[in-house]
């Protein structure tokens, strides 16, 4: 007994010594934003972010207007969801799924105290919306183009290999800067941008390293860039003009909130947009009708068109066939061209135009296998809505 005592006593010394050390190393690296990491994920038993974070984080409201809501299809909630996809909806903690077919909501089902109401973090999907603002800034002409250089708006891209960077390497993942992607490294890129407090400091620290506009690769960091651009070339937060333009114009029910990375600060343009499954899927409606709402053009529909066409860049060895202007691609999938935005914890708005379908998903978990470029679990919300319609 004595000699376990000893052992546990010499055991949590050395704890004590380690945990001293690593707050030292926090607090000489300046990388204090790890504790608010690591008490909303490995002490809530988790590895990464979770849905419902916006209320950890100073937010912007993304004011709605006058609203319209949804009309209920012939056949509403009389469809089930095969058993074959709803055991690993389930399994993927599935919160909201919702089909509109012809303008009108003909399934919605909820799970885990969550409705049509309930506000949970857009994730990734929020890099489409800012997409969209961008295409609005641009007829506006508070943009002159996508080609127009990142530095016109952002003096630290004036000089050097930033320079030849523009808007169109932002918005089709091909700029060449080193940002990293890991949502599981908690000192990367994605860990600090999401928990820290300085999004401006952190992005400026990275360096175009590859010939922009050559190569797609998927990093948030470009994303974030055309937030500050859009604040720059608008006047307003990136949620104000959000507000006016994009979210009042698609008569949404509810206000949406937008993190920021601290009071007063910047959007968190790359995720964190916060709003319901209805609402969202009024992104998908306008863009059924090529950037229309109820007849009047909010999206140009020339940028609207040429975004969910494939950026002209190499994914991997191959041309790119799933990106667009911050839209992913799924042509020909059973024989529908299907295109949609996505979140890392499987937050989807899809589009199947030739049917007029939108399928929204929310949920908790995403599958991380995937399917030509897409992850696995697309196909079955794609597959259970189809089936449910009559049309697979």
């Amino acid at each position: 007994m004595k000699r376990f005592l000893k052992i546990l006593k010499k055991f949590f010394k050395w704890l004590l010594i380690l945990i001293v050390i690593l707050n030292i190393l926090i607090l000489v690296t300046g990388k204090t934003y790890l504790y608010k990491g690591f008490a909303n994920t490995y002490l809530k038993g988790r590895v990464t972010a979770g849905i419902d974070e916006y209320k950890i984080f100073d937010n912007r409201i993304v004011k709605a207007g006058n609203t319209t809501e949804w009309a209920l299809g012939k056949g509403y909630n009389t469809s089930k969801i095969p058993s074959q996809y709803l055991g690993d909806m389930e399994r993927m903690k599935t919160i909201a799924y919702l089909i509109v077919k012809d303008d009108s909501i003909r399934h919605e089902e909820y799970w885990d105290g969550y409705s049509d109401t309930s506000h949970t973090s857009s994730f990734s999907m929020a890099k489409t919306f800012i997409s969209i603002l961008v295409g609005i800034a641009i007829e506006e002409g508070k943009i002159k183009s996508l080609d127009e250089p990142v530095g016109d708006f952002l003096p630290e891209y004036k000089e050097g290999s930033k320079s030849k960077i523009t808007l169109r390497h932002l918005v089709t993942m091909s700029s060449g800067i080193n940002f990293d992607e890991s949502y599981i490294n908690p000192i990367g890129f994605a860990a600090e941008a999401y928990y820290g407090d300085d999004l401006r400091k952190l992005i400026f620290k990275y360096d175009a390293e590859k010939e922009p506009g050559k190569q797609f690769e998927y990093l948030s960091g470009n994303t974030q860039l055309l937030g500050f651009i859009l604040s720059k070339a608008t006047g307003m937060s990136v949620s104000d003009y959000a507000s006016e333009k994009l979210w009042k114009a698609v008569e949404a029910e509810h206000d949406a909130f937008w993190s920021l990375d601290h009071t007063g600060g910047d959007e968190k343009a790359y995720c964190c947009f916060n709003s319901n499954v209805r609402d969202f899927a009024r992104i998908g409606k306008l863009y059924l009708d090529s950037g229309r709402w109820n007849g009047k053009q909010v999206v140009p529909e020339k940028y609207v068109l040429e975004s969910i066409q494939p950026a002209p860049t190499l994914d991997g060895d191959a041309p790119n066939q799933r990106y667009g202007y911050s839209w992913w691609l799924l042509p020909n999938y059973e024989g529908h061209n299907i295109f949609y935005a996505r979140g890392i914890l499987g937050q989807y708005i899809i589009m199947i135009p030739d049917l007029k379908m939108i399928v929204v998903r929310l949920g908790k978990k995403r599958e991380f296998t995937s399917v030509n470029g897409h992850p696995t679990d697309l196909y079955w919300y794609i597959d259970a809505a189809l089936e449910m319609c009559g049309k697979k």
